[in-house]
């Protein structure tokens, strides 16, 4: 059974439960993950226009880690790369991150410092070279133009040349103040174009035989498995339910402020606006402790201990 569908059913066969520690001898890699974690679901709270990115991310990566037929563990270290390759970005200005218009060119230049800040970020992390890659080289490109260090071709590390590809197609597929998410086949088209010059060739075309066998819109405009993102009538979907919303429970837009409550319906919870605006204290970004505790229990769960706790980057199929 491929990883993403145990995943799934891992999730539903937990979700009912309450909360679990680890294991006494699988609690402290846990604890070390869920640090890593909790830092990059953070960097993503800050930014309103991205709700779910890096779960998103996450799980487009780990379907493709399958389809190229490598390791359950690689595919686990390549999950947890994609939720935390924007690492960096906490060092990026609310004025640069927040922007509700096209960057300039001064202000393109600041976003990319942010897989340099990552890597630094990680600098003496136990568990920093599970994700280092991903962390570091996402933006790299097969054809030498990338960043920070414009590396090109084999010389990308392959968990970079995945999690780079599936960065992007998030990036087209979501929506932006100045423009509404492309479709599936507009944005498979560009992947298709670019493959080989801005995109790692099997890995695009990994990406394009998963989106050609409808096996990506469960995960698209979904903040989570299951949990689609609602729509925020001023600044779109943008707005991020967990496991833990319920009817009646308010919800406010991150951009505009603007509070929505939620509603049963037959296709599940619905946010209707309320006519108000949240406060300041309302604003401010909650830890979703569920999906962290999740990823970090099933990651641990894949990546043998001693992988975790001694990784050889030098060969993915190990394990």
């Amino acid at each position: 059974m491929q990883l993403f569908d145990r995943f799934t059913k891992w999730r539903a066969a937990h979700s009912a439960a309450a909360p679990r520690a680890l294991s006494t001898d699988t609690a402290g890699q846990g604890q070390l993950l869920a640090s890593l974690l909790a830092m990059a679901w953070f960097v993503e709270a800050r930014d309103p226009y991205t709700g779910g990115h890096l779960w998103r991310v996450s799980r487009y990566a780990q379907m493709m880690a399958e389809a190229l037929d490598l390791a359950p563990a690689h595919v686990a270290r390549i999950g947890l790369g994609g939720f935390l390759h924007d690492l960096g970005k906490i060092g990026v200005p609310d004025a640069v991150l927040r922007k509700p218009d096209r960057l300039t060119e001064e202000e393109y230049a600041v976003i990319k410092t942010h897989p340099s800040m990552g890597a630094r970020m990680l600098a003496g992390h136990p568990l920093a070279e599970l994700v280092l890659d991903a962390v570091r080289l996402h933006h790299e490109r097969p054809d030498g133009k990338g960043y920070p260090l414009g590396l090109s071709g084999s010389d990308i590390p392959q968990m970079a040349r995945i999690i780079g590809v599936c960065d992007a197609f998030d990036a087209m597929t979501s929506h932006r103040p100045y423009r509404s998410g492309m479709p599936l086949e507009k944005a498979l088209a560009i992947i298709r174009s670019e493959s080989g010059t801005q995109f790692d060739a099997q890995s695009a075309d990994a990406l394009i035989r998963l989106g050609e066998r409808g096996a990506l819109q469960h995960v698209m405009g979904h903040s989570a498995d299951g949990i689609p993102l609602q729509q925020c009538p001023a600044c779109g979907p943008t707005l991020v339910l967990s496991r833990r919303s319920a009817s009646g429970q308010l919800l406010y837009c991150r951009n505009c402020g603007t509070e929505f409550k939620l509603t049963a319906s037959a296709d599940g919870l619905q946010a209707a606006p309320t006519g108000s605006v949240g406060r300041p204290a309302d604003l401010t970004p909650e830890l979703d402790s569920d999906l962290i505790q999740e990823t970090v229990a099933f990651a641990v769960a894949q990546l043998p201990t001693d992988l975790i706790g001694n990784f050889d980057g030098a060969n993915p199929r190990a394990a």
